[in-house]
Parts: C-alpha cells; structure tokens; sequence
C-alpha cells in the first residue's frame, strides 16, 4: 500500500513538473514507470487521468483572462471571438487524427526507446529553431492569423509521438509561424485544456468496461491529481519567467542530455 502511495504522488510530481515544459510529460511518467519497474499499462490510465490536475493549474492561473473572454463573448467582442476560435481550430486536427490513431498511438506508449529518441530530436529541433527564428512578432492569441493557427494545429499532432511534448511542439510550431515566446507559451497552456480533455474522455470511454466494473482506484486518481495540480502551480510561474529571459534553449539542452541517458540505459540494462 505504501509503495503504491509512493508510485501515486511520485508521477504526480512527474505529471505537474513537466506537463507544461517542452520536455514530453508523456515521456517522462513512461520513463519514469520502465525505471521504477512499474507496469506501464497499469498506469495508463492514471497517467492520462492525472492529465487533468494540471491543466486545472492553467484554469486557476489564468482564471482572469478567461472570465475576461466570457464576458467579451457574451458582449459580442471580436477579440474575444478570435481568441476562442482559435484555440477550437487549433484543437481540431488533434481531435481528428487522435480519433483515427487512438490504437496506434496507444501502442507507441509501451516504448521507452521510442520516448529517448524523441527527446533527443526534440531537443536539437528547439536548438535549431531558437537559432533561425528572427522575426516573431505576433503578441496576443487573438492576433495570431487564422492560416498560422491551422498550422499549429497540425504541428501540435506531432506530440501524438510519446517523447516528443505536446507542449514543446505546440510552442515551437508557434514560434516558426512568427509568435512570440511568451504569447507561443500560453497558447500551449490554453490549447492544453481541449486537448487533454479530449484525451481523457477518449481514455475513458476504451477503458468503459474497467470503469463499469470497478477496476479503477479512484483514490489513487484523486490523489495524483491533487498532486499534479499543485506541482504545476508552480512550474507554470516559473516557466513563464524563464522562458520570457532566457528563451527554451535551457530546456532542448536537459532533453538531449536526459534522452541521451535514458537511451543508454534501456541498452546497457
């Protein structure tokens, strides 16, 4: 029971710590799981649940802004309208091929090689783009063109590869269509929300027969969660000031270096 409750708050951590970076959560709970001998598919479930503590992070960082866009809805705004329909088309290829690809998907999710080879290109693919971007000047997720908000859309897909990071693909492809850094970082935080909550309610719809039956330890969930949700309250503030003064440079060099032991250690074990 006590390892069990260990296992719980540590992915937790591990969920709340990277959800947000450019570091593939996703990653880091299937690493964490093959490095602590835990079963991976035990804890899919929890893992993808969990999700959603963090992104109640976002809901409660951020909360102004979306009781601002409410009202500017409700009062006709236009800014207000830009903002939501581009997070709702941003979300849409990632809805559609997620659907199509859901088994396929879940497959790659039983492969930590996979993971340490994805955070390693990742990583070298943040270096190179931190080193050609020149001009990012899009301010505001309303102000982003509808075209270029398609296109993020599509290069957010990418993250359907576990190790890859949703969020690192999300901002990256952001700041290649000319958004700047901390405008890229929130509208991966925004988009979060649509997205995971997609991925859970599809999680949970494939596994109705184990939640008809009873076979979830809601107690577990409730305490991941709990755990996630605090954990990213802090990571979101302090990434916010990171990226704003030292770009994500920081981050593609902890990916190569952490993809890069992990590779070596799935080998040599």
């Amino acid at each position: 029971m006590a390892t069990d409750l260990l296992t719980v708050v540590l992915l937790g951590i591990v969920e709340g710590l990277t959800e947000f970076l450019p570091v593939s959560s996703t990653g880091h709970l299937i690493l964490a799981s093959e490095l602590m001998g835990y079963d991976a598919q035990q804890w899919a479930m929890f893992n993808v649940v969990i999700q959603l503590g963090a992104i109640l992070a976002v809901v409660v960082l951020y909360w102004r802004t979306f009781w601002a866009v409410a009202v500017g809805l409700i009062q006709g705004n236009p800014v207000s309208w830009r903002f939501l329909r581009n997070l709702v088309v941003a979300f849409i290829p990632a809805a559609v091929i997620g659907l199509l690809l859901h088994h396929q998907i879940e497959a790659l999710l039983g492969s930590p090689k996979t993971v340490a080879v994805a955070l390693i290109v990742g990583g070298v693919a943040i270096l190179i783009i931190e080193r050609l971007i020149r001009s990012a000047n899009i301010v505001g997720i309303a102000e982003i063109p509808l075209v270029r908000v398609i296109g993020i859309g599509f290069i957010q897909c990418i993250s359907m590869i576990p190790g890859v990071s949703r969020s690192g693909a999300t901002i990256m492809g952001a700041l290649s269509l000319g958004v700047e850094r901390r405008t890229a970082a929130e509208f991966s935080f925004f988009l979060a929300i649509p997205t995971m909550l997609g991925a859970t309610v599809l999680e949970l719809a494939d596994k109705r027969a184990l939640v008809m039956s009873g076979g979830i330890n809601w107690t577990d969930i409730a305490i991941g969660f709990v755990v996630a949700f605090i954990v990213a309250v802090l990571v979101i503030k302090w990434f916010v000031g990171i990226v704003s003064r030292h770009g994500f440079t920081p981050f593609a060099w902890y990916r190569i270096v952490a993809g890069s032991a992990a590779l070596i250690w799935l080998f040599l074990r």
